[in-house]
């Protein structure tokens, strides 16, 4: 068992930046590929972006792409979400995930978080 807590949601004017953390424990965290979704009001969740165990490979949504970084600390069981240039239309609840796959944190997560708000305003 996994457990993901998110945190570093709030609200932001456009333009602006915000860093996401997702803090995971249980299981050895270097172990999993990780994920960061998000839901908009109204909307499907959608993929953001992901990172394999080892933090070598990445791949982002192309809605955020050279806008947002993902990356991970293993020594501290945390992954990031760097979110820069942000606009009105990344305002969503963004959730960690993560699976023993890269495969799998795209396409079926195994371990989810319960979410961090993120608003932004115009």
């Amino acid at each position: 068992q996994v457990q993901l807590v998110e945190s570093g949601g709030g609200l932001v004017q456009a333009g602006g930046s915000l860093r996401l953390s997702c803090a995971a424990s249980g299981r050895t965290f270097s172990g999993y590929a990780m994920g960061w979704f998000r839901r908009a009001p109204g909307r499907e969740r959608e993929f953001v972006a992901r990172i394999d165990s080892s933090g070598r490979l990445t791949s982002h949504a192309d809605s955020v792409k050279g806008r947002f970084t993902i990356s991970r600390d293993n020594a501290k069981n945390t992954v990031y979400l760097q979110m820069s240039s942000l606009k009105p239309e990344d305002t969503a609840v963004y959730y960690c995930a993560a699976d023993g796959s890269f495969v799998g944190v795209f396409t079926t997560p195994t371990y989810w978080g319960q979410g961090t708000q993120v608003t932004v305003s115009s």
